[in-house]
């Protein structure tokens, strides 16, 4: 029970004066192996409209550490008003996060302990604050827990690569780290990695490689890579620590002297001309070989990555991946085994490391009805068009609607015109064909912007060069150009497009695989360029895929797998004699468009927004008095309106759909409740008619007038934050801090006004 005297205490009180003393006193070094208030999560990036806001962020108390970045436990502290448990689920999700076994809770008075490794008699009990377990018999519990033996621990303790930068593994790089390096250690020679793109996944993998290489466990390194841009990113970024130890294998010509290796896999397999040059290596010469990106066929036993894999195969072999693919053809599963860890998309999104998106669906009528030839009838270059009805799937493949392609093209012109012009733009087409006839269209639909830069469309695919050329360009936030790229395989997969805000498919996709990895090309965050969120405008119906158990879900094995019966991937290639028919004069339209929110739950809201927000809403509030009770009794409104956001409401959003200038006290009251709303106007207006005003003297008055004003204009934020006495025509009446001092006679007394303004918004009292 709580003692009186640790009553009045703070939370941060009790951390100091009890539990960071306790840690000390067991043995914890406060400096190396005790962190506090770490940050788990950034906050999940809120997409309401064309507005982003940033969620709460997830903190542990305390986490502590065996060595840096190997954490061991979770501590969550509360005051000594609550119980000793109160913090247990709490500090139990986090250390699911952090993928650590020991959980503790603390009011001061003692802790409750939660132990995953059931090492003791009882999961959960209470320990006194001068019985709380050293460090060593905290490693001594991880390491049975891990099956770790005294010899492998020696492997485990290697440290991380630090510099002077600070930088750190965000929690699931470090539990993805740690998971791949255990498994190595224990003897584990196919390990399969699968972390959601824009998840630091060359990051992770340095990481691994630079502690098995340091502790002398692993000597030679072969990195793999499909792509020269990520085998360059890796070299002179996350790899450049390796230094003179490292090498990337080109021109033919292979230097044994060099421990960690970088590799382009077509530098290795190649062409007749460089077949086998991987077999200047003796097959035991490498220890490691890290397969990026490895869905990409080097599962399927006739690829070439699966030969090199075979000849190599004494070394452990690590693959890493976003989207492992599983089907009757090829399975990385298969090969690799269950994936030692996974972090997945929505979990990322989630937590506020990847972006999340709006989705606009556009339907055209001859997407949806199909087209039919009449008989005889002779497309734009004289050939006859094959009698037969042609659907979305046949389009830019075996027929090609010139109105169509220039109605998409238009309506990406109008969006970007709408937003910015100079949003990094990716429009995946169904082959280069496709892709260069988008190109020239989007020219003739932005003629202004080409003007000042005919870079500022490209086609980038696997047979241009010039467009190849200026992928660097593309890719680079600081670069302005190129803003659109049209593509239809190359900008697929790896290429990291940090600032990319726009994404349109107008092209099928026949795989979740291929459809997770286009999505992937929006989901980086890059704050310092304004990029907290993407838009996927969707010609095809290929958003459906959301709706799919396998989107985002776990890799699953195909029944039907047989190995020895995989198929290529269907590579890239310009299409030279295929028949297609090109028709000009058949007219299309759109017959429905709608903008689609990512929800709460990790999917995409199908319903209409009015009935998401019901349901979210009432499972929080079932009752409309519930509702008000809660609202007038909350010192901060605001506070209700952020819980309702993550709860998954889009205010904004559902403002647009309800129309009028409400704020969420009101779209709550009519979408959920079915009350008349009041705008935000007529609630000001309300408030100057009432004795609210005359209590005050003339410029505490003009403060609150004003901001009455900014809540008639703006909406609630501005009431409730401080920063609204920095902004005309507030400032014009003295700083901050001389409107609470001198005009309001201290903050207490002008926080009570804003309270007293927001009753007498809300209710009769004034």
């Amino acid at each position: 029970m709580a003692t009186t005297d640790k009553g009045s205490l703070s939370e941060r009180d009790i951390c100091t004066q009890f539990i960071t003393p306790s840690l000390q006193t067991a043995g914890w070094n406060l400096a190396t192996q005790v962190r506090e208030e770490v940050n788990i999560t950034k906050g999940q990036v809120l997409v309401q409209g064309a507005k982003a806001t940033r969620g709460r962020r997830k903190f542990a108390d305390y986490v502590l550490y065996y060595k840096q970045n190997i954490p061991l436990a979770v501590i969550e502290a509360k005051d000594n008003n609550h119980d000793i448990g109160d913090g247990m689920q709490q500090a139990l999700e986090y250390a699911n996060m952090l993928d650590v076994p020991f959980v503790f809770s603390s009011n001061g008075d003692g802790y409750l302990m939660h132990d995953r490794t059931h090492s003791s008699t009882k999961v959960e009990r209470e320990l006194r604050l001068d019985e709380f377990p050293s460090p060593d018999v905290l490693w001594h519990r991880y390491c049975g827990w891990r099956g770790l033996g005294a010899d492998q621990t020696r492997f485990i303790g290697q440290d991380y690569y630090f510099d002077s930068s600070g930088k750190m593994p965000r929690y699931y790089q470090t539990a993805a780290i740690n998971r791949t390096t255990e498994a190595i250690v224990k003897g584990q020679n196919r390990i399969l990695l699968v972390m959601a793109t824009g998840t630091g996944k060359t990051y992770t993998a340095f990481q691994i490689i630079w502690r098995l290489w340091k502790s002398g466990m692993k000597k030679r390194i072969l990195f793999l890579a499909d792509r020269n841009i990520l085998v360059d990113q890796a070299r002179t970024n996350d790899f450049k620590p390796f230094g003179n130890a490292m090498t990337k294998i080109q021109n033919r010509s292979v230097d044994k002297s060099y421990e960690v290796y970088l590799a382009l896999y077509q530098a290795v397999t190649g062409d007749e001309e460089w077949k086998d040059i991987y077999k200047q290596f003796s097959p035991d010469f490498f220890d490691l070989v890290v397969v990026d990106e490895c869905h990409r066929g080097s599962a399927a036993e006739d690829s070439a990555w699966r030969e090199v894999l075979e000849y190599f195969s004494s070394a452990t072999q690590i693959g890493m991946t976003a989207t492992p693919k599983e089907t009757k053809y090829i399975s990385n599963i298969h090969y690799f085994g269950e994936p030692v860890y996974t972090y997945s998309l929505r979990q990322g999104i989630e937590d506020g490391f990847l972006a999340p998106f709006r989705v606009i669906r556009v339907d055209i009528d001859k997407d949806l009805e199909g087209w039919r030839p009449e008989p005889g009838q002779h497309d734009k270059y004289g050939k006859v068009i094959e009698y037969r009805e042609y659907d979305r799937k046949d389009y830019d493949r075996e027929l090609v609607l010139e109105k169509r392609t220039e109605l998409v093209a238009s309506r990406i012109a109008d969006f970007l015109r709408a937003t910015d012009p100079y949003d990094k733009t990716i429009v995946f087409c169904e082959n280069i064909n496709h892709a260069e006839r988008m190109r020239q269209t989007l020219v003739n639909e932005l003629p202004e912007f080409v003007e000042k830069s005919h870079r500022y469309i490209m086609r980038i695919t696997g047979d241009s060069i010039d467009g190849k050329a200026e992928l660097d360009n593309f890719i680079m936030p600081e670069s302005r150009y190129p803003v659109i790229a049209t593509t239809s395989r190359l900008l697929g997969t790896g290429v990291d497009v940090q600032t990319c805000k726009l994404i349109v498919i107008d092209k099928n996709i026949e795989s979740m695989s291929e459809f997770k990895q286009m999505i992937g090309r929006g989901t980086r965050i890059n704050e310092d360029f304004g990029k907290n969120y993407f838009t996927i405008m969707d010609f095809r119906k290929a958003t459906e895929h959301f709706s799919d158990p396998d989107w985002d879900g776990p890799p699953l094995p195909d029944e039907d797998f047989q190995p020895g019966h995989e198929r290529p991937e269907r590579k890239e290639y310009p299409e030279s004699g295929r028949k297609r028919y090109v028709v000009n004069d058949v007219e299309v339209s759109v017959v429905a468009e709608r903008v689609q929110y990512y929800g709460a739950d990790g999917r995409l809201i199908t319903e209409s927004l009015k009935d998401y927000t019901k349901k979210a809403v009432s499972k929080q509030y079932a009752s409309l008095d519930q509702f008000f009770k809660f609202w007038t009794d909350a010192e901060r409104k605001m506070a209700i309106v952020q819980e309702l956001e993550e709860r998954g409401v889009l205010f904004e959003a559902l403002a647009e759909e309800v129309g009028g200038e409400y704020d969420p006290f009101d779209l709550i009251c009519h979408v959920v409740f079915d009350q008349p709303p009041i705008t935000r106007k007529e609630r000001a207006n309300k408030v100057k008619k009432t004795s609210y005003f005359s209590r005050y003297g003339e410029k505490a008055r003009a403060v609150l007038t004003a901001i009455l004003e900014k809540y008639a204009d703006e909406g609630l934020t501005d009431v409730e934050s401080l920063e609204v006495l920095r902004v005309d025509p507030i400032s014009k009446i003295g700083t901050p801090v001389e409107i609470l001092n001198d005009v309001f006679l201290g903050k207490d007394n002008y926080l009570s006004a804003i309270r007293r303004l927001e009753t007498c918004l809300y209710t009769a009292e004034c």
